[in-house]
């Protein structure tokens, strides 16, 4: 039987990852608050 995840790093960066973020202010509202690592 196969594990259920089956990471793709594709996919993961154009859903979560920084580019993905900017479109919808999220970098942004985080950058507000001081995060160290914005995102994935």
């Amino acid at each position: 039987m196969k594990r259920t995840f089956q990471p793709n790093n594709r996919k993961k960066s154009k859903k979560m990852g920084f580019f993905a973020r900017m479109k919808n202010n999220i970098v942004k509202r985080r950058r507000a608050k001081g995060r160290k690592q914005l995102s994935k």
